[in-house]
């Protein structure tokens, strides 16, 4: 099983760094989140630093966030056929993709579907990765559609983000169960289910991060743990190893205890 740092967990520093740090510190190789960072669109650059840092790209996040809507065009089914592209061409295995915004309507009424013809076209896997309820105060808006639970749709593969199901206050054990053997890559992240998506080094807040790591070693599952915190409020370039280096030790300690039992419903 190998463990990869996301581009993201640099920001805002570049992708370029994001695989120089993940070499120094011994990660497997990196997930390119896709942004408004240039190189991150740039296919032949990202070959060109995953050449030169020995740093596997292992999976490439498409840009689904509100700060990339015309990141590889306004269309998201071009966003995809492009992230497609870009994993056959770094050697991906996977492609992240989140559920569409619920004004997408078009594109929400043939997402599930769509998805399916997508992933019947080639080996990549396309991933959804679970969302959440947008939060204030009192107030939910309920941002995604179909849904920001994706386990009540039919997808044939998932990401599970510990982050956004702290943020959702769904019990992330349960929701794995749930993914069954669908369950094809994993966001590790913590969080403390504030109404804000934290993505806090693992072992800072209240996830099951450790025991998800146990359940998946001992299980026969054969995706990527892909380590995606938020290190925007570290002080220096030194903090900000630090707390990748601390991601990164968590993980591997984790996958190396394996859990007594041996569930099932955590292999891809």
């Amino acid at each position: 099983m190998k463990v990869a740092l996301s581009t993201a967990s640099v920001y805002p520093e570049s992708t370029a760094t994001a695989f120089e740090i993940a070499a120094r510190l011994g990660y497997d190789g990196v997930e390119v989140m896709v942004w408004t960072d240039p190189v991150s669109q740039d296919v032949d650059a990202l070959r060109r630093l995953s050449d030169y840092h020995r740093m596997p790209v292992l999976a490439v996040h498409a840009p689904c966030l509100l700060i990339t809507q015309r990141v590889w065009s306004t269309d998201p089914w071009v966003k995809l056929q492009r992230a497609r592209k870009a994993a056959l061409r770094l050697g991906a295995s996977t492609v992240v993709v989140h559920p569409p915004f619920r004004w997408q309507r078009n594109y929400a009424r043939d997402f599930v579907r769509g998805i399916w013809r997508m992933a019947d076209e080639t080996d990549v896997r396309f991933a959804v990765e679970n969302m959440y309820p947008w939060r204030y105060r009192d107030r939910e808006m309920l941002a995604y559609a179909p849904d920001w639970d994706v386990t009540r749709e039919d997808y044939r593969h998932f990401t599970v983000d510990l982050s956004h199901a702290a943020t959702s206050r769904t019990e992330t054990l349960e929701m794995v169960a749930r993914m069954g053997d669908r369950l094809a890559h994993v966001h590790l992240a913590d969080g403390s289910g504030s109404a804000k998506d934290e993505h806090l080094v693992p072992g800072r807040g209240s996830q099951p991060c450790g025991a998800l790591l146990e359940s998946l070693a001992a299980s026969d599952y054969r995706g990527h743990v892909v380590i995606e915190v938020n290190t925007r409020r570290a002080m220096s370039a030194a903090e900000r190893e630090s707390d990748l280096a601390e991601a990164l030790s968590f993980t591997r300690r984790h996958l190396a205890v394996p859990s007594p039992s041996r569930p099932s419903s955590v292999r891809a």
